[in-house]
């Protein structure tokens, strides 16, 4: 892991199983396997289940993992959803009469996910495929067709242990749940909150992904909440402990994201826009929660889009068509006298620390020299100073930065070998 993923704390957690020599105790019948999401052992009085499995290729590497704390048959595998970090590791986990849980919709998002693979494989590609040391293609899924998709709460009992596997509204995906299990006081809960604890959701992922809605995310918090648990164990990372913290925690949350999407609907209703928006509105001190994986504007800006729709006013009548801003950038370039002077003051906007003004232009520059060296050498000194800027605490971000310097220097090494 380089010196800029052990910054991030997401990336720390997503790369924290490797070494893992053995599983880790929660309790005394609750084990955890790193993976890039967490997969669980459960031990009862008739046999396991495991909530998650882990990701695609490490079925094998988990299963002998959990072979020290095996007591019985392998009854249940609960997944709380379809995202494959979480259920990947299936397939050479699961035994002859295990049953598979879901949520419902699992199945329609798992086939959601297929249907857009190009798609969003490119997407991951460009933001996780330097992490995870994976070239070309990323893996593909298995197939997991559940046993039982959950559309309320399914309620059990395994060898003296009752569970409940509880749908909620405001997962990371549509078809998300979490398990209680009430006479331990102890909640798996996935990546309901997202993959890092008391921090801000990701409504919708820069990667692409169905969006999640506001209300629902808070019901979600609301309905953790009132279990009041005792034992939080999530998708990613170690298990939050103590009652106390807990609700300290589900409350500032919830009142972060209240907060945002009430000054946001304000903001609306004031007449500002969404970019407006993005800039202005901030959390109280006293609210502040990390900024890992979504962060405080992309919310607001989830929050806008889920209220107003994907027509924004201020694009005025060139919105309603598909002509974008794009397709008069050679216009652009030949009024400005060629490419050299949207170079060059794209520069003194990097001079003067206005590093995203500058990749305005110096993008409408590249869409008609592509190779054009000098747009490219400010283009990558913009870049890197946003990533001096916000160094390191949001993962999503601080790999998209690295892939689009890596591209600008792709490309100048490639004139410079021409």
């Amino acid at each position: 892991m380089s010196a800029a993923d052990k910054q991030t704390p997401l990336g720390a957690l997503v790369m924290a199983g490797q070494g893992q020599t053995e599983a880790e105790a929660i309790t005394d019948t609750i084990f955890m396997v790193k993976d890039i999401s967490n997969a669980y052992l459960v031990t009862t009085g008739d046999g396991d289940l495991l909530v998650n499995t882990g990701f695609i290729g490490n079925g094998e590497r988990n299963k002998a993992l959990f072979a020290p704390h095996r007591t019985g048959p392998l009854r249940r595998i609960l997944l709380t959803q379809s995202h494959a970090d979480h259920y990947g590791a299936l397939p050479e986990q699961k035994e002859a009469a295990t049953q598979v849980i879901a949520g419902a919709g699992f199945t329609e998002t798992a086939d959601y996910f297929d249907r857009l693979a190009p798609f969003l494989g490119r997407r991951s590609g460009k933001l996780w495929a330097s992490m995870t040391r994976r070239s070309g293609p990323p893996p593909v899924p298995p197939v997991v067709t559940p046993d039982l998709e959950v559309a309320d709460v399914h309620r059990f009992e395994q060898g003296g242990r009752r569970f409940e596997v509880v749908k909620t509204p405001g997962g990371e995906t549509l078809c998300a749940v979490f398990v209680w299990m009430p006479d331990e006081r102890t909640v798996f809960t996935g990546n309901l909150f997202g993959p890092v604890w008391r921090a801000m959701p990701n409504l919708v992922t820069i990667r692409g992904d169905k969006p999640r809605l506001v209300r629902a995310y808070l019901k979600s918090v609301e309905a953790v909440r009132a279990l009041a648990p005792e034992l939080v164990i999530t998708g990613h990372g170690e298990p939050i402990r103590g009652a106390d913290k807990i609700r300290a925690d589900l409350d500032t949350m919830h009142v972060a994201v209240s907060y945002l999407e009430r000054e946001t609907i304000a903001g609306m209703n004031a007449g500002k826009t969404v970019h407006e928006l993005m800039n202005t509105i901030v959390l109280p001190d006293t609210l502040k929660i990390g900024e890992f994986h979504g962060k405080t504007s992309w919310v607001v800006r989830a929050i806008w889009e889920e209220n107003a729709g994907w027509f924004h006013f201020e694009d005025g009548t060139t919105g309603l068509y598909g002509s974008p801003r794009s397709s008069v950038d050679r216009d652009i370039v030949e009024l400005a006298g060629g490419v050299g002077p949207l170079a060059g003051r794209a520069k003194a906007r990097v001079d003067g620390n206005e590093p995203l003004k500058a990749l305005h232009l110096v993008d409408i520059a590249l869409a008609i020299e592509p190779a054009n060296a000098e747009a490219l050498t400010v283009r990558k000194a913009a870049l890197e100073q946003l990533a001096a800027a916000n160094p390191g605490s949001n993962l999503s971000q601080t790999m998209w930065l690295r892939a689009e310097i890596a591209d600008a220097e792709s490309r100048l090494a490639a004139n410079q070998g021409t």
